[in-house]
């Protein structure tokens, strides 16, 4: 039976480990990599190993940045009075990418889960709390997904901000159906979601 030789077969096995990545995706993404010039592999390989040391959390927001801290908080256009607040880096990617919101953001890197035994203490709650004591925000949107530990994160959220800043207006994304969804196959959640945030037409 033919395998791999015992490098491709080592690279294969990491990439594996990539979300959504099977064997056979695996092994392609090796020999693509065998194919590529030496010299774009040697920057890949340096890029990798460089990954984990040069990659840091902004000191303000805790988004992904090289410096202390990160191009959107630098960004003396963005509005300093509204925050985001959003579970992960990937989901302040999906904001940035639409160009469709110009405050700033705060990023938890992850969720209340007790189940998984997380809570507040397990993510960058506190740090949060201390920027809106120190810079109080007119308004503050809880974009955390619409899943249980979701939904507990941003009550949790809500209530301290309540308490540390009575004036700042505490929003919720609006969930509701997607453009070109049917309603018949929409579930009630996604419908009361859809009624609760409906505008005037």
């Amino acid at each position: 039976m033919a395998t791999l030789p015992p490098n491709m077969r080592l690279i294969a096995n990491f990439l594996r480990r990539l979300p959504g990545v099977g064997e056979k995706s695996a092994n392609r993404m090796a020999f693509y990599l065998l194919r590529l010039p030496e010299a774009d592999l040697v920057e890949f390989a340096h890029a990798v190993s460089k990954l984990k040391e040069t990659t840091k959390r902004c000191k303000v927001c805790k988004n992904l940045t090289e410096q202390e801290t990160c191009s959107i908080c630098e960004d003396s256009g963005r509005n300093t009075k509204v925050i985001t607040v959003v579970e992960d880096v990937v989901d302040l990617l999906s904001f940035e990418t639409g160009d469709i919101y110009e405050g700033l953001y705060h990023v938890l890197h992850g969720k209340i889960d007790p189940l998984n035994n997380i809570g507040p203490d397990d993510i960058f709650m506190e740090s949060l709390f201390t920027r809106i004591k120190d810079n109080p925000v007119e308004e503050l949107i809880l974009a955390t997904n619409l899943d249980m530990e979701g939904e507990a994160t941003a009550v949790y959220v809500k209530n301290k901000v309540k308490e540390i800043s009575p004036d700042t207006k505490v929003t919720r994304l609006a969930y509701g159906l997607p453009i070109g969804a049917n309603l018949e196959y929409a579930d009630y959640m996604t419908l009361k979601r859809a009624i609760q945030g409906r505008n005037e037409f």
